[in-house]
């Protein structure tokens, strides 16, 4: 008999899962404990779903199946359930069975699947979740394929298995629809996997920032607090829907103008989203209280949680099992709140007060309320407006990755802005910023280095210039501060991409423009020479130049100079009006104006109806400018300007050569299933330490990927080198091997060319005598290999960026100037390819100053191979080939050092899970 407190239970096996329509529900093994819960499961489960189930009527269970489906032993009999609070909506069951159908064990690698859901449930996707994780658990344990037996009628469950992109057969007999599914994941599956994924968490987010109803609970009766300003920025943001105000001691029917209630279950209608605004202490209850009501998602505002230490970490956790438990989604806690300028919507949940942002195409996510607050009052002071806001707090559920998810189809969000402090699942992260970048842009500031009280996830290990190349690699736009977020966000949601990185700059200033085309130069753009206006110019004057230049072959963006006339003759408006027509005349080509104190020539720039009526001129109505449908980001220095505008090249280029991201080749030589039997052999008798591989075990291990270690053999005396020397050919080479001294021929340490007896000889006693005795310096003897240019290939496991490839050449360039480039695991043959030209020392590669080429398509295969081991086998956590001699045919790799361990549970493989607490 196995409960969920019995040490066999395979507790690894639970998860919670979002659903197709943004709710939540919880998967779990089925125990002898839950025999209550599957019978009122079962009485709820119409008739038709019962016979589509036993191919008969089936009214009611017998004592016997209840035994049957909750007695399990986790093996050859497994039963999940997806559960909603102690509620089952949906199970399923393996059987293994033999080649002749009937009950097995291994080595029987077949299983007999059949599935039921709850009527009231069915639609939502839960019998394809379900899917995923029994398929899940039946591949860890060794079964390979899926029988089930479907009647033709039930169209439902032959499309879940036909959707779910596994290899499948199909035949009829004895009345019956017969489905083989081979549970090996293919493209097909992954790619089904990760649509349905991104379709939930999308719609689950939609559910947070689109409800029809609004509670907010803990609103005080005095008008002060939390709750009380969340309220009123709700009501005075013109919320659509319904809006109810939630307090115990209300004697009132009204708080703020709004109807109250003591409790949430006196309000008679549906509430979609609940905004929480009590102690920590009494949150549990108020949740309570939604789940009953059926709230669908909640914004914890509640401090005293993860960020106050680690009892309120563990209240925290807490907090995330009750919400799930009742299938909602919580954003929190500690939140600032969420934000939906739509106009169908006018959502304002959060405690940014009047005047609230308006309508735009940004969209907007923090982590910290503080830096929430900043970039709140910079779009604002910019005039310009959101889309979407969400400050998560201490996001212990809906996360940035969320919000990706559903920026990435909201039409209503052209550019994507990120204040993140960590990366949260970073292979996700990563893989859903590659997807997102791919159609609009994404902007990211990181802050804190390290992890920040209440976020639960390591901080990173590597350099920031690391983490900022492999931001870029997945078309992130990584800025180091939230003014330049800004900066860039405005440049991005206002206009179009540059075709090049030529930058034509004009103005009435002669120095601002010679400020712009260094800063133009510092950023790696090719700037055209300042065109100098002269301050005499007018508003004619700018329309003239800035359409000149737009109009040009020769430029793929413009930056306008401006500073104060004299005379103050020229109204600013006038000069805004005179670019807008520029632009509309030649639209194509991104223009940022550089000013010096000119602040209403900002506000004329600003977008039509974006400026609130505080920034907008004194009567001046909102179509009062030229051209009210042209907008043109203004910037006070030189260096901002030209800043967004190289992001903005740097994206656009991005986004023209990756548009085909490349392909993760095959290898037939690899040999993936011996790799992973050594591996388990490896790690056998291993705990949770990081076990370094002998250099036998290393090039073992390695040689199941096609990477070749060239041997070599000890020398722990003289006689014994040139033993090892005959078994190898002359010439030789004669190296030490003691950490301090490995790697380092500057020292001494590595002789070279060794042709004769005589040589070696001669050699190995001036090594002991310079260095020190065999004992200390562990000489060993290797062959000659063809000469080249020395390089080093690493990949570490980080646990903020996930598994990474770096390369750089051996010695100084890579250890002292840090000259090392980045790729995130897999690699593609186009990352490859990129990876080896992207360091400044990547000429010595091509034939510099008259040298010979390099092989460099074998070391972009050495890359690549490396790059498989570690994707396929996450017990891999380091691996260092070093050095590897690339010739100009050929490689070499004559040293390698691999780390191995039990791999953690890797979130982004396998069936969809949400982060555990």
């Amino acid at each position: 008999m196995t409960t969920a407190s019995d040490p066999s239970y395979p507790a690894h096996w639970e998860a919670d899962v979002v659903l197709r329509d943004g709710g939540t529900a919880r998967i779990r093994p089925i125990t002898t404990e839950d025999a209550g819960r599957l019978v009122s499961f079962y009485e709820q489960v119409s008739d038709e779903s019962k016979y589509y189930r036993f191919f008969a009527p089936y009214p009611r269970l017998s004592a016997r199946d209840v035994h049957r489906f909750t007695h399990h032993d986790y093996v050859d009999r497994v039963g999940l359930a997806a559960t909603i609070g102690e509620e089952f909506i949906g199970t399923v069951r393996y059987d293994r069975i033999g080649p002749d159908g009937r009950p097995a064990s291994a080595p029987a690698d077949e299983a007999e699947v059949a599935f039921l859901v709850q009527d009231a449930h069915q639609g939502r996707g839960v019998a394809s979740a379900l899917l995923e994780h029994i398929g899940a658990v039946a591949r860890e344990r060794g079964i390979r394929r899926f029988a089930a037996e479907v009647l033709p009628a039930n169209n439902k469950m032959i499309k879940v298995f036909k959707d779910a992109g596994y290899e499948q057969k199909r035949s009829f007999e004895d009345g019956s629809v017969h489905l083989t599914l081979d549970l090996e994941p293919t493209a097909e599956s992954l790619a089904v996997q990760r649509a349905r994924e991104q379709r939930a968490e999308a719609r689950s987010v939609q559910r947070l920032l689109t409800p029809r109803s609004v509670a907010v609970i803990g609103v005080s009766r005095s008008g002060g607090g939390v709750g009380a300003a969340a309220l009123r920025n709700l009501r005075d943001s013109g919320f659509r829907g319904h809006l109810y105000a939630v307090n115990e001691a209300a004697t009132t029917d009204l708080l703020d103008g709004v109807r109250a209630y003591r409790a949430l279950g006196a309000v008679d209608d549906p509430v979609d989203l609940a905004v929480i605004a009590v102690p920590a202490e009494r949150v549990p209850e108020a949740v309570a209280a939604c789940g009953e009501h059926g709230v669908q998602g909640l914004v914890v505002l509640s401090a005293g949680y993860g960020e106050s230490g680690a009892a309120g970490l563990d209240r925290q956790r807490e907090l995330v099992r009750q919400v799930r438990s009742y299938g909602m989604r919580l954003i929190g806690p500690n939140a600032y709140g969420v934000i939906n300028t739509a106009p169908e919507v006018g959502l304002n949940a959060s405690l940014t007060p009047a005047p609230a942002p308006i309508h735009g195409r940004i969209g907007l996510f923090t982590q910290s309320g503080a830096i929430g607050i900043s970039l709140l009052s910079a779009l604002l002071r910019r005039g310009e407006g959101l889309s979407s806001f969400v400050s998560a707090g201490n996001r212990a559920d809906v996360s940035g990755n969320d919000i990706l998810q559903y920026w990435y189809e909201d039409e209503a969000t052209d550019v994507a802005l990120m204040y993140l402090e960590t990366l949260g699942n970073p292979r996700k992260f990563t893989r859903l910023a590659r997807r997102t970048a791919a159609v609009k842009p994404v902007v990211v500031a990181r802050g804190g280095r390290h992890t920040p009280a209440g976020h639960v996830v390591p901080g990173t290990r590597l350099p920031d210039a690391t983490v900022s190349a492999l931001l870029r690699q997945a078309g992130v736009i990584r800025v180091g501060t939230v003014t330049e977020l800004v900066d860039v966000g405005l440049l991005l949601a206002s206009q179009p991409l540059p075709a090049g990185p030529r930058v034509a700059i004009l103005g009435n200033s002669e120095s601002l423009g010679v400020l712009s085309y260094d800063a133009c130069l510092a950023q790696g753009l090719r700037p055209g020479a300042p065109q100098d206006l002269t301050t005499a110019a007018t508003a004619a004057d700018f329309r003239t130049a800035l359409g000149a230049a737009l109009g040009s072959a020769e430029s793929d963006a413009v930056i306008v100079t401006v500073i104060p006339w004299v005379n103050e003759q020229e109204p600013q408006d006038d000069l805004a009006g005179a670019l807008r027509d520029a632009v509309a005349a030649h639209p194509g080509k991104p223009v940022a104006v550089v000013h010096v104190e000119l602040a209403e020539l900002v506000d004329a720039l600003a977008p039509a109806g974006a400026l609130s009526p505080r920034l907008r001129p004194t009567g001046q109505d909102e179509g009062g400018y030229a051209r009210p449908d042209v907008r043109i980001p203004a910037y006070p220095a030189a260096e901002r300007a030209v800043r967004a505008v190289a992001e903005a090249v740097r994206y656009g280029q991005w986004r023209r050569t990756n548009a085909d991201t490349g392909q993760v080749p095959e290898y037939e030589d690899i040999d993936e299933a011996g790799a992973a039997a050594r591996l388990a052999t490896l790690l056998a008798d291993v705990g949770e330490d990081v076990l370094t591989l002998t250099e036998p075990d290393a090039a073992a291990l390695l040689a199941h990927y096609g990477i070749r270690v060239l041997p070599t053999l000890p020398a722990p005396t003289a006689d014994a080198a040139v033993r090892a020397a005959r078994s190898l050919g002359y010439p030789v080479a004669l190296k030490t091997t003691a950490p301090h001294l490995r790697h380092r021929a500057d020292l001494g340490g590595v002789r070279l060319d060794l042709a004769t007896e005589a040589d070696l000889r001669r050699s190995y006693e001036e090594l002991t005598d310079l260095l020190g005795g065999p004992g200390e310096l562990l000489p060993v003897v290797q062959a000659m290999v063809p000469r080249g240019v020395d390089t080093v290939v690493r990949s570490v496991i980080d646990p903020a960026a996930g598994a990474v490839l770096s390369f750089g050449l051996a010695g100084v360039a890579s250890e002292l100037l840090g000259d090392t480039a980045h790729r995130l695991v897999p690699a593609t043959d186009r990352d490859a390819a990129g990876l080896i030209r992207s360091i400044r020392t990547a000429p010595l590669l091509f034939g510099w100053r008259g040298s010979d080429p390099v092989d460099t398509p074998a070391l972009e295969e050495l890359l690549l191979r490396l790059s498989r081991l570690v994707d396929d086998h996450p017990e891999v956590v380091g691996v260092t080939l070093e050095p590897v001699v690339v010739a100009p045919e050929g490689l070499s790799v004559l040293g390698a050092a691999v780390r191995v361990a039990h791999p953690p549970a890797r979130t982004d493989l396998g069936p969809r899970t949400l982060p555990s607490y």
